[in-house]
C-alpha cells in the first residue's frame, strides 16, 4: 500500500495542458448584428466591437486567459463576454466547461440559462448569486440576485465570478470611466433648510455666463464669424446664462421644484435608483437641445466629462415647473449613471456646444465648445460604503448557513459518540436501527438535500490546480462538501477511511439499505470466493490510478471517465439521467441486495482514495484477543466487509466502521472467548 501511496505522488509533477483560444472567425459567429467583430486590442484575446458604421460599441472577449478559475473537474469554465462602450452585458455565452453536474448531469441547458441572466445588467452592479438553501434572494436589497442552478450552487458561483473577474479585468484597462466600486448616493437622510438665495451663496448652484463676444471670438477668423448678427450688435449680452443644480440630494430638489414636479422626480428616483438627476436651466439665448431632439435620448449640444472621461447624460424625460423665485427660461432634467464611475460630490464639467450654420441650402455647420466645472458639496452624499457584494467564500457560507448547522450539530454528536463511547454504542440492543436511523440521515440530509455527496472529481481537480499552478479557491463554493472533507481527514487520523466510507457516505448508505432489503427480501447472498476478493479489491485502485492518469494526460475526458462514480446520478440528480447512467447506479444497488456493497468494496476511486489516506491512521482502534483468529472466527465470519485476516488482524484498509466485530467483541453471549472462559470459571474447582 504504501508503495502504492509513492507512486501516486511521483505522478504529481506531470503538467497539463490548457485550452486553445477561439479563432476570430469563431468568436464572429457569436457576435450578431448590428455589431460586428472588430480588431484585436489585447494580446489575451480581447476584441473590439463594432456598430454598421465602424463606430466603437463594446468589446468581447474570453473568459479563461483573463480569469483562469479553476472549476470542480480542475479546468476553469471559459466564457464569451460581450460588453457595451458603457460596462452592460450584451451576451454571455458558454464555449467550454467541464463542470461535473453539467457535464453529462443536469445537461448544459440550466447553465446557458443562468447565463442569459447577464443580459442588461451593468458590470458595476452588485451581484451576488442567489441559493435555494438560503434568504439571499428576499428583502429589499442593493444588491441584483442572479438565481442559481439547484444541485449546481458552487459550480454556478465559480462561472459567477469568472464573468466579473475576466469583466472587470476588460473595464479597467479599456473603459476606465466605468466605477468598479460602490457609487457615492445621495443621503435621504440628510435635511437642512434651503432657499435659492442659500442655493447660490453656497454655490449649490452654480452659474455660468458665456457672453456673445465670447462666442464671437471662437468663430473670428472662420467661414462663420458674420454669421451672427444678433452677437456683432450687442456683444456685451449673454449668450449663455445657464444654472446647474444636482438634484439627487432631497433637499435640493425640494428647494427648486414645484410640488408636482417634485413628486415626479421622486417617482423616477425609485425606479432608477443608480441615476442622478442633474437640473439644467438656461435663460439666454443657447437653449439646450437642438431641433431634432427626440425626449429621453442623450442631449445633442450638452456632454459631460470627469476625471478625463466622459460621463453619459441622457434625459430624464420629466416635466420640469420650477418653484416662485427662481430664473426663468429652460429648464430640462438629465440623468447620469452613477454606476459608470459619476461622482456627483467631486468636479465634473459640462460642456455645451455652439452651432453656427453658414448658407441656406445644405448649410455649414461649425461649432465651438464651452466647458463649466460644477459639484455638489459631500454632506448631501453618502459614503462610499454603500451595498457591496460579500465575498464568494462568504456569500457561499451565508447560503448554506443552515445546512452548514445542521451538519455541525449531526458531525458534533456522531464523531464524540464514536470515539468516545464505541463500545457501549455497539452493546445497544437496537444498535442496528439506530445505525440505519445515521444512514437515512446521510443519505436524506448529507446526500440529497444538501448535495453533499464527495467525489473523486474534487480531489482530481485540486490535483490539475496543483500542476497547472491555479487557486484552489473553488473548494470554498462548496462549505457543505469541505466540512465532509474535513470530518473525512480527521477521520483518517482517528479511524482511517471508516469514519466517511461507514457513516457519512450517502450511496453507501444507500447501499447498506439495499442489503438489508434483501435479508427482508430473504435473497439469497452471493459472496466471491475469499481469492477473488482479494484480487478484485486491488481493482479500485487500479480505476483510480486510471482516473489520475487521465487528468495528467487528457484532461477533457475526465468528466467522461469519471462516470464511473454513480453518484452524480443517484445523489445528485436522483436517476433523473439517461436511461444507460440510471441503469448503471441502480445495477449497483441492486447487487448489494446479494453481493454486500459490490462497489464499495471493488470499484469506488473515492474509497480508494479513502484507503490511501487512511495510512494516516494513529491507532489500532478496534480491540483485539489473543484467541481472535485461533480459534476464534466468529468476527472474521461475520465481516460483510471481509476486512479481517485469518489470523484476526484488522485490515483497516477495507474497513467501514460498521463496528459489528466491536458487538461481538464485547459482548459475553457471542465472543467466543470470552464464553469459553465463562465456562471455564463454573467448572473450576472454586465453583465445584
Amino acid at each position: 500500500m504504501r508503495a502504492l501511496l509513492l507512486s501516486f505522488c511521483l505522478m504529481l509533477a506531470a503538467m497539463v495542458a490548457g485550452a486553445d483560444p477561439l479563432t476570430p472567425d469563431q468568436i464572429a459567429a457569436y457576435v450578431k448584428p448590428p455589431l460586428l467583430l472588430g480588431e484585436v486590442v489585447e494580446d489575451t484575446g480581447i476584441f473590439s466591437l463594432i456598430d454598421v458604421y465602424g463606430k466603437p460599441a463594446g468589446y468581447v472577449f474570453e473568459t479563461e486567459p483573463l480569469a483562469p478559475l479553476p472549476g470542480f473537474s480542475g479546468a476553469p469554465v471559459n466564457l464569451l463576454v460581450m460588453l457595451d462602450a458603457e460596462g452592460s452585458f450584451i451576451e454571455v455565452r458558454l464555449i467550454e466547461q467541464n463542470e461535473p453536474i453539467f457535464v453529462s448531469g443536469l445537461g448544459v441547458a440550466p447553465f446557458e440559462q443562468f447565463l442569459e441572466q447577464y443580459r442588461g445588467l451593468n458590470i458595476a452592479t452588485p451581484m451576488v448569486v442567489g441559493t435555494p438553501y438560503g434568504n439571499s434572494g428576499g428583502g429589499a436589497s442593493a444588491l441584483t440576485y442572479l438565481d442559481g442552478v439547484t444541485k449546481a450552487t458552487a459550480s454556478v458561483r465559480i462561472a459567477h465570478e469568472t464573468v466579473l473577474a475576466a469583466s472587470l479585468a476588460v473595464a479597467r484597462e479599456r473603459m476606465q470611466g466605468i466605477a468598479t466600486a460602490p457609487p457615492r448616493a445621495p443621503d435621504p437622510d440628510h435635511d437642512e433648510p434651503l432657499d435659492w438665495a442659500a442655493l447660490v451663496a453656497q454655490g449649490i448652484a452654480s452659474h455660468h455666463v458665456v457672453s456673445n463676444a465670447q462666442v464671437q471670438a471662437g468663430f473670428d477668423g472662420t467661414l462663420w464669424a458674420g454669421d451672427d448678427a444678433q452677437a456683432l450688435a450687442d456683444p456685451q449680452a449673454p449668450f449663455v446664462d445657464l444654472w446647474i443644480l444636482d438634484l439627487g440630494p432631497p433637499a435640493i430638489a425640494r428647494a427648486v421644484l414645484s410640488a408636482q414636479t417634485l413628486e415626479e422626480l421622486q417617482q423616477f428616483q425609485t425606479l432608477s435608483p443608480h441615476d442622478e438627476p442633474i437640473l439644467l436651466i438656461e435663460t439666454a439665448r443657447h437653449g439646450l437641445v437642438g431641433e431634432d431632439f427626440v425626449r429621453n435620448t442623450a442631449p445633442d449640444l450638452v456632454s459631460a466629462e470627469q476625471g478625463s472621461l466622459p460621463v453619459a447624460l441622457r434625459d430624464a424625460d420629466l416635466f420640469v415647473e420650477l418653484a416662485p423665485g427662481l430664473p426663468e427660461g429652460r429648464a430640462m432634467i438629465l440623468r447620469a449613471d452613477r454606476r459608470l464611475g459619476f461622482d456627483p460630490a467631486s468636479d465634473w464639467e459640462l460642456t455645451l456646444q455652439v452651432q453656427r450654420a453658414h448658407g441656406s441650402f445644405q448649410p455649414v455647420i461649425g461649432a465651438r465648445s464651452f466647458s463649466f466645472t460644477h459639484a455638489t458639496p459631500e454632506r448631501f452624499f453618502l459614503s462610499e460604503t454603500g451595498p457591496t457584494a460579500l465575498p464568494p467564500w462568504q456569500e457561499a457560507l451565508r447560503g448554506r448557513a443552515f445546512d452548514i448547522g445542521l451538519l455541525t450539530v449531526f458531525l458534533g454528536l456522531l464523531v464524540p459518540a464514536l470515539l468516545l463511547r464505541q463500545s457501549q454504542l455497539a452493546a445497544l440492543r437496537a444498535y442496528v436501527p439506530l445505525r440505519l436511523g445515521v444512514l437515512a440521515i446521510t443519505l436524506g440530509f448529507i446526500g440529497w438535500w444538501a448535495q453533499g455527496q464527495l467525489s473523486v472529481v474534487t480531489p482530481l481537480a485540486v490535483l490539475r490546480g496543483a500542476l497547472d499552478g491555479g487557486s484552489l479557491a473553488f473548494l470554498l463554493y462548496d462549505p457543505v462538501s469541505l466540512l465532509l472533507w474535513g470530518a473525512a481527514v480527521l477521520g483518517f487520523l482517528l479511524w482511517g477511511r471508516g469514519l466517511f466510507c461507514g457513516w457519512l457516505c450517502p450511496y453507501g448508505a444507500m447501499q447498506e439499505f439495499a442489503h438489508h432489503l434483501g435479508r427482508w427480501l430473504r435473497l439469497p447472498r452471493l459472496p466471491l470466493p475469499d481469492a477473488w476478493d482479494r484480487r478484485l479489491k486491488w481493482l479500485k485502485y487500479a480505476v483510480l490510478a486510471g482516473l489520475v492518469a487521465v487528468v495528467l494526460l487528457a484532461p477533457g475526458e475526465l468528466e467522461t471517465a469519471a462516470e464511473v462514480e454513480p453518484f452524480k446520478t443517484a445523489i445528485t440528480t436522483f436517476f433523473l439521467r439517461e436511461w444507460y447512467f440510471a441503469l448503471y447506479a441502480g445495477a449497483w444497488v441492486a447487487l448489494s441486495m446479494v453481493t454486500f456493497k459490490g462497489f464499495c468494496r471493488y470499484v469506488c476511486p473515492l474509497g480508494a482514495l479513502m484507503a490511501i489516506g487512511g495510512l494516516l491512521r494513529l491507532r489500532r482502534w478496534i480491540p483485539r484477543r489473543p484467541e481472535c483468529g485461533s480459534p476464534c472466527q466468529l468476527c472474521r465470519v461475520r465481516c460483510n466487509y471481509r476486512a479481517i485476516r485469518p489470523g484476526g488482524e484488522i485490515d483497516y484498509d477495507e474497513c467501514f466502521q460498521c463496528l459489528d466485530c466491536v458487538t461481538i467483541h464485547d459482548s459475553p453471549n457471542q465472543c467466543v472467548p470470552l464464553i469459553l472462559a465463562r465456562r471455564r470459571s463454573r467448572q473450576s474447582p472454586q465453583n465445584l
